[in-house]
């Protein structure tokens, strides 16, 4: 048997990866290989946060050892430091049993630190504790001002709405690294034999699919799933609490929204998010593309490949 493979399933949320890589997956099976689905989509490493990440149940793996699903509580700080060792860990221990991986999700970064081998900037715990302090004490344009005096290009990427991003780049500006990591031009593989899938979909018929995909996890109880995760902490923590869709039913319990203020601000902010997933796995060289419309992509066109 070959060396066994490190498979990557990526593109915008809602585009169908987890339905082609459970696909994949039996697929290999049949063919006497075997595969295990490790996860790259962030906020589904949280416990207790289902419906809003779209996670799949137990019940619906086919079978399939599924890995870092459930991985951290809604306090736990999710960070790309913490999952690039965490999953080529779980990588390497699924090669060990002479399996396939198959790494599936949209969160571009912690797609990238998996597949590619590059570094991430400095981190200074200290300064990190003084500078969310400063946000506390002067908000978020207060840093955003002394960035653009440091780094006038990271203070221009920088998402002004998100504080935690902008406490990282101006830590990692002070600390006088680049402060924004991307996907270099000509990056290097971390695993040899590895084959990239990606599902991608007509701009309109998506913008389509992820808003019905919203107004479902609302039908589905999304107010009532964020209302039990209040006394576990989710208002606390840095990543949970920031969530798509949590946020906004976090705002709809404390009466700062409507239930339809709530869901077409998810909606947008969905949209948006989609935009730039698209963006970032375009850059991606030797994808083979699949569209999300085909409801029996045929993946045993690349399985064999080199």
């Amino acid at each position: 048997m070959t060396e066994p493979r490190l498979w990557a399933v990526v593109g915008a949320t809602g585009t169908g990866k987890t339905a082609l890589s459970l696909d994949l997956a039996e697929r290999l099976e049949r063919e006497g290989r075997g595969a295990e689905v490790v996860n790259a989509d962030a906020m589904q490493f949280y416990r207790g946060m289902n419906i809003g990440t779209a996670k799949l149940a137990q019940e619906e793996q086919r079978g399939i050892a599924h890995h870092l699903f459930d991985a951290l509580d809604v306090t736990d700080e999710a960070t790309v430091a913490w999952y690039q060792p965490a999953a080529r860990r779980r990588i390497e221990e699924i090669h060990g049993r002479g399996r396939d991986a198959i790494l599936v999700g949209g969160s571009g970064l912690y797609v990238s630190s998996v597949l590619f081998d590059f570094q991430f900037p400095p981190r200074d715990e200290a300064l990190r504790a003084e500078l969310e302090s400063d946000l506390e004490r002067g908000g978020v344009e207060s840093l955003l001002a002394r960035l653009r005096a440091l780094d006038a290009t990271a203070a221009s990427e920088v998402d002004p709405r998100n504080p935690r991003r902008v406490v990282r780049a101006l830590e990692v500006a002070l600390l006088g690294a680049d402060a924004q990591v991307t996907l270099p031009q000509a990056p290097k593989l971390w695993h040899d034999h590895t084959r990239v899938l990606g599902v991608s979909c007509e701009r309109a018929t998506l913008v389509k699919r992820l808003d019905a995909r919203v107004e479902e996890m609302w039908a589905s109880g999304l107010v009532a799933e964020a209302r039990d995760l209040v006394p576990l902490g989710i208002e606390q923590g840095k990543t949970a609490s920031r969530a798509i869709g949590y946020q906004q039913a976090l705002a709809q319990l404390r009466g700062e929204l409507s239930e339809r203020q709530a869901i077409e601000e998810t909606q947008a902010l969905t949209r948006r998010y989609a935009r730039r997933q698209v963006s970032w796995f375009k850059r991606y060289a030797d994808v083979h593309w699949f569209d999300a419309s085909d409801s029996a992509p045929d993946v045993a066109k690349v399985e064999t490949a080199s």
